[in-house]
């Protein structure tokens, strides 16, 4: 019987990662210029202040890296905190979860503070015991830190304990500490079969739940 959930947010809850497809573009047209390649492809293996450079070096900007870094950070920020819609049908899946008295947390590698925001604005903040972020310095997702600290919060056992994710290596690495794993399904994860092959349950969205639910029994 499961008895807690951990949610990833990015392309999990929240159907945001179109957010990192447009970025790059998105804070040249606000600065009056006009991408001549897909940024997105350019910038995939970019840290964003290699990215901050090269704004410099190939379109022009004479804004110091710090600045275009600052500028950057305030367009992330007005997404999480103003646009950024929870993906279908999450809402009724994570009400129906505390319904049946499964205690629920989020694990995230988004900044805190912006992922709480924009689950406070979306209305579900209140259905979570707490938010977990991978902070500097913290491991990522490759190791299954974040998910321990989740676990202790909600004081349940990995073995009745779901962690949900859309991406490959996460749920990877939640399956290999001995949770119970649900994949689901965002069009930016490529590997789609080998999630669905390893996750206990896969979902194509959070309204086809008959999977989940024979699970949880």
């Amino acid at each position: 019987m499961i008895r807690g959930a951990i949610f990833d947010l990015d392309g999990t809850l929240l159907d945001s990662m179109s957010l990192w497809d447009t970025l790059g573009a998105d804070y040249l047209r606000s600065l009056g210029k006009e991408p001549a390649e897909d940024l997105a492809e350019t910038f995939r293996s970019f840290t964003l202040e290699e990215a901050a450079q090269y704004y410099r070096d190939h379109y022009g900007v004479t804004l110091s890296v710090e600045e275009i870094l600052q500028g950057i950070d305030g367009m992330i920020r007005r997404y999480y905190l103003d646009l950024v819609p929870l993906k279908p049908g999450a809402e009724g899946f994570l009400r129906k979860l505390r319904d049946k008295g499964v205690k629920l947390a989020v694990a995230t590698v988004t900044p805190k503070p912006l992922a709480e925001g924009a689950l406070k604005r979306l209305g579900v903040l209140d259905l979570l015991e707490g938010v977990f972020a991978c902070g500097p310095g913290d491991p990522g997702k490759e190791e299954p830190w974040i998910y321990r600290q989740a676990l202790n919060c909600l004081g349940t056992q990995k073995g009745e304990t779901v962690v949900v994710e859309d991406v490959l290596h996460a749920l990877s690495t939640a399956k290999q500490d001995g949770f119970l794993t649900v994949g689901v399904y965002d069009s930016h994860e490529l590997c789609q079969r080998e999630l669905q092959a390893l996750a206990d349950c896969y979902l194509p969205d959070f309204r086809h739940l008959e999977a989940f639910w024979a699970l949880a029994d």
